[in-house]
């Protein structure tokens, strides 16, 4: 339980590191968060059930405007905010797939229709809207990360190595192509060491740190992964050691989160490992 707990932890950090800290998630794309912060700042105490029939009225608006403009993308982006902050996310999907339709060029609608029937169980759906956005651009990391997690979710991790290992092999065939746009390879390659932490396969991804390590020493994030997985190991020592390499090296930004992340790494495993002690008997 606590080395699969941990493993997600390693997950999480580096789908954040490899999107730069940045939400995939549907809010911060449309602003919805911005506006919650400035409402937020305006009142001191918001009732919930006023924001809630404010939200309502809110969509109802933009459905009214849709009625009238089916193609309004200020209404459709509007609607899909609030039903975000709704809770409606079966709602999201079909302003979503309207979104798409209207803006085949602008991959992050794709991306979040994507998410959006992932979260929803349609896998199948899901998984055909991110192969379809990497056949376009097979660079694209929220695409990838998205498929991914998802081949993950199914229980497919070789399906899921065997995507990145034959996206390494396209960044190597369109190095030299100035036409194409590059694909970012030390992140793929850290979301195939993902894929070997999730798996078990933990010397693999130790190693494969060690060549992101060597290829891009600037880069803190395979520091930081390599940090987490020691930490993990019991090897206390050397994982700190690596998670203040990593807090000089990232950027202002990612520094707190990254020292959090070091100084509660240590207690929490050992108290981790005498829950965990009873199962095993």
């Amino acid at each position: 339980m606590t080395a699969k707990r941990n493993r997600w932890l390693v997950g999480t950090v580096l789908t954040l590191a490899l999107a730069a800290f940045l939400s995939l998630s549907l809010l911060p794309f449309f602003g919805a968060n911005n506006r919650q912060a400035d409402s937020n700042a305006d009142t001191p105490a918001t009732d919930p059930s006023s924001m809630q029939a404010e939200l309502e009225a809110q969509a109802r608006g933009y459905e009214l405007v849709l009625e009238r403009e089916p193609d309004n993308q200020t209404a459709l982006q509007g609607l899909v905010d609030a039903r975000i902050q709704l809770g409606d996310i079966q709602g999201v999907v079909e302003p979503l797939e309207k979104l798409v339709e209207l803006n085949p060029d602008v991959p992050e609608y794709a991306v979040l229709l994507a998410q959006t029937k992932q979260q929803i169980g349609d896998l199948e759906g899901a998984a055909q809207i991110y192969r379809d956005v990497l056949d376009q651009q097979p660079g694209n990391m929220n695409a990838l990360q998205g498929l991914v997690a998802l081949l993950i979710q199914q229980d497919r991790p070789q399906a899921a190595t065997g995507l990145l290992q034959d996206t390494l092999k396209t960044a190597e065939q369109l190095q030299d192509d100035p036409a194409v746009v590059g694909i970012d390879t030390p992140s793929v390659k850290l979301l195939l060491a993902q894929v070997y932490v999730e798996t078990g396969n933990t010397n693999q991804a130790l190693a494969l740190y060690e060549e992101i390590i060597a290829e891009a020493p600037d880069d803190f994030r395979p520091v930081l992964a390599k940090a987490l997985v020691l930490q993990e190991q019991g090897d206390q020592d050397t994982a700190q050691s690596l998670f203040a390499q990593a807090s000089a090296m990232a950027p202002a930004q990612f520094k707190d989160q990254i020292d959090q992340m070091a100084s509660q790494s240590q207690l929490p495993a050992v108290d981790g490992m005498e829950e965990a002690a009873p199962a095993d008997n």
